[in-house]
């Protein structure tokens, strides 16, 4: 089934179903259910299309998501580079933005690079 252009799988409670769309938590996927006056309960694949298209209006008049939600992040974003602004400026470089320490465990951000040897012991070769 598809909702605002994104597969959501069938063999999942509606609930959870919902939280594939990006920028769509538990907590907004039980809002659009409740509002929408849908059995949280209910397997996506047994939602008839009435009660897919009520979700999908209050999701879409409400919140944004998908698309919309990251055209917007981007634009945050690249409003705190032109702005020069502390975050921005980390953003740039690829490093954390949020006060993560750097000397250590920023792996992820920085890219893999490890600038130590190993443990120092040598494999033994097998005879």
């Amino acid at each position: 089934m598809r909702v605002l252009g994104v597969n959501i799988p069938d063999n999942k409670k509606a609930e959870i179903s919902l939280t594939y769309l990006y920028g769509v938590g538990r907590s907004l996927s039980r809002k659009a259910l409740h509002a929408a006056k849908v059995d949280a309960a209910k397997l996506a694949k047994e939602l008839t299309s009435d009660e897919v298209l009520r979700i999908q209006g209050f999701i879409e008049k409400n919140f944004p998501v998908e698309g919309e939600l990251r055209q917007r992040i981007k634009a945050n974003i690249n409003r705190l580079k032109d702005l020069q602004a502390y975050r921005g400026l980390r953003h740039l470089r690829r490093l954390p933005a949020r006060g993560q320490r750097t000397r250590t465990n920023s792996r992820t951000v920085r890219g893999n690079v490890r600038k130590t040897a190993g443990s120092g012991k040598r494999k033994v070769e097998l005879k």
